[in-house]
């Protein structure tokens, strides 16, 4: 039976069309992944699933109602009730002012008229059903004081709880590390079988929707290129551009690997975070960030630091390049102490150059900054070469950086990295927020400047695809410590620290068949 028909769906913001002529069905209890780059409509179709967004055109038939012309007491009772979303970014999607719990219960009793207790106990249902530890006690907890997966598990609690036909997940996983992610598309799928709910997820990762949906819609700028059957979508393809998205997922690379002698050393690095002391307790335990990592950096090499969140990549990454100082260890360039050579030496890529690009400056003055600290007067023309040769053009000198996508703002970001001409490059996490074209474009960017200006390169980073494809070694790191370091194809082959190897049994894969086996065997591990 069909839940959902949709019949050319427009979707405009004013004069721009988002979503344009857009058809396709789900039936009850199926999945469908809509996969494309950002920009190609995915959020759009998804806001229009719940009356909101852009104005909408065509039909959208959901169980025999039109949602295009359905009036405001229609929506109040489906949105939310009866189709449901998980959205991408937990933290903007529940209030910092309610407890979890509280939030879970207000939605429940919205509709369905339950009373506060009834609503409460149903709330610590779905908590526990999304396999939230202690869940009567977690759901008087507040939002921040969830991990990142755990607020998304609260998310797809809320969406769950009353019942839905229907659940809209967009981009459930971004930015979540490769446990975390399998955990949550495990865990939809379990709600889907348990529920019968039917699922529509969008990514713009082909791994992610791989093992998780029926069917699949590729999308672009708007328009739908292709559809079908995931296995046949993903492993037969007949649009070049599903083709060109599936070569942009990241490879194993055939790199050439010679590292010249150590040029970073760290030698029993640790970092302690110390706690504050609430009311008359005593002084906590400090924070172990980073907990005696002994590790060097080669001339010449790509060295990469991979592992789950809150294991010590970011901490260690700004110790590398002097931001932050060690509690204890020592760290070197060139036999000199970082804190004494940071500058042009060694420079860092950021995760997010949106935070880390002055929003009041213009992206050219950005770059011309650690070349005025080195003397030159007239930093524009050299601008704009490092503009054209990280493939912007010269004039982006004058704009800002919310003027730019993603993917140039990161081309910005590294073109005021390599500006005073640096011998080190940190990249902490530079492309986990990029859709996989652009992700692609990106890495055989900073490939191509590692070569031609002889840099070496750390790059750290939970996603071990993109590890393999750029890193010469792989440093893994577990609570604060390195569990395991060797050359790339060994790590990945042979991994001798069962940590690695259930990184790498998390991490996607764009085959269906092989996506479903390692899903089977990570819920038979969990049971």
């Amino acid at each position: 039976m069909t839940l959902l028909q949709v019949d050319d769906l427009r979707i405009s913001f004013g004069d721009k069309r988002a979503v344009d002529g857009l058809s396709f069905t789900l039936p009850a209890g199926g999945s469908l992944g809509v996969v494309g780059e950002s920009g190609s409509g995915k959020s759009s179709l998804a806001l229009a699933l719940l009356g909101l967004g852009g104005e909408a055109a065509g039909r959208i038939d959901f169980d025999g109602t039109d949602l295009v012309t359905a009036g405001p007491e229609r929506w109040r009772r489906i949105r939310g009730g009866q189709i449901a979303m998980v959205f991408q970014e937990p933290l903007t999607a529940l209030s910092p002012f309610h407890t979890v719990g509280d939030q879970i219960a207000e939605v429940y009793r919205l509709h369905t008229g339950a009373s506060r207790r009834a609503a409460r106990a149903r709330a610590v249902e779905v908590l526990a059903q999304v396999h939230i530890p202690d869940a009567a006690r977690r759901a008087g907890a507040y939002p921040h004081e969830f991990s990142g997966g755990m607020r998304q598990r609260a998310l797809i609690a809320m969406a769950i709880a009353c019942r839905p036909r229907l659940i809209v997940a967009d981009e459930p996983t971004t930015a979540l590390d490769v446990t975390v992610q399998a955990q949550i598309l495990d865990l939809l799928g379990e709600v889907r079988a348990t529920t019968g709910a039917a699922l529509l997820l969008i990514s713009h990762d082909l791994g992610v929707v791989a093992g998780s949906t029926d069917s699949v819609i590729v999308m672009r700028r708007g328009r739908m290129v292709e559809q079908g059957p995931t296995d046949t979508v993903l492993v037969a393809p007949r649009a070049d551009y599903t083709r060109a998205l599936l070569d942009a997922v990241p490879k194993p690379g055939s790199r050439d690997y010679r590292p010249g002698e150590p040029l970073l050393r760290v030698r029993d690095v640790r970092k302690h975070f110390r706690q504050p002391r609430r009311g008359s307790l005593r002084q906590p335990p400090p924070i172990r960030a980073v907990d005696g990592v002994t590790l060097d950096v080669h001339a010449g090499e790509t060295l990469g630091i991979v592992g789950e969140s809150g294991t010590g990549k970011t901490t260690l990454a700004r110790m590398m390049v002097g931001l932050v100082r060690p509690t204890a260890g020592t760290i070197t360039f060139d036999g000199v102490d970082i804190a004494r050579r940071r500058g042009r030496s060694v420079q860092m890529v950021f995760q997010d150059p949106l935070s880390a690009l002055n929003p009041r400056r213009t992206v050219g003055e950005s770059i011309a900054d650690p070349l005025r600290l080195a003397g030159v007067r007239d930093p524009r023309p050299r601008v704009e070469e490092l503009l054209e040769r990280v493939g912007l053009d010269r004039g982006e000198y004058d704009r800002h950086p919310h003027q730019l996508s993603g993917g140039m703002r990161q081309r910005v970001g590294i073109a005021r990295a390599i500006a005073p001409s640096p011998r080190l490059i940190v990249c902490d996490e530079p492309v986990s927020s990029l859709d996989v074209t652009t992700q692609a474009q990106v890495l055989a960017l900073l490939e191509d400047l590692r070569r031609e200006l002889g840099l070496s390169m750390v790059f750290v980073s939970h996603d071990l695809a993109v590890l393999r494809q750029i890193a010469d070694r792989v440093a893994v790191l577990r609570d604060g410590a390195v569990v395991e370091i060797g050359p790339t194809a060994e790590v990945y082959e042979q991994p001798r620290h069962p940590y690695t190897r259930q990184l790498l049994a998390a991490v996607p894969v764009t085959d269906p068949a092989e996506a479903r086996r390692l899903r089977a065997l990570r819920t038979a591990g969990a049971g």
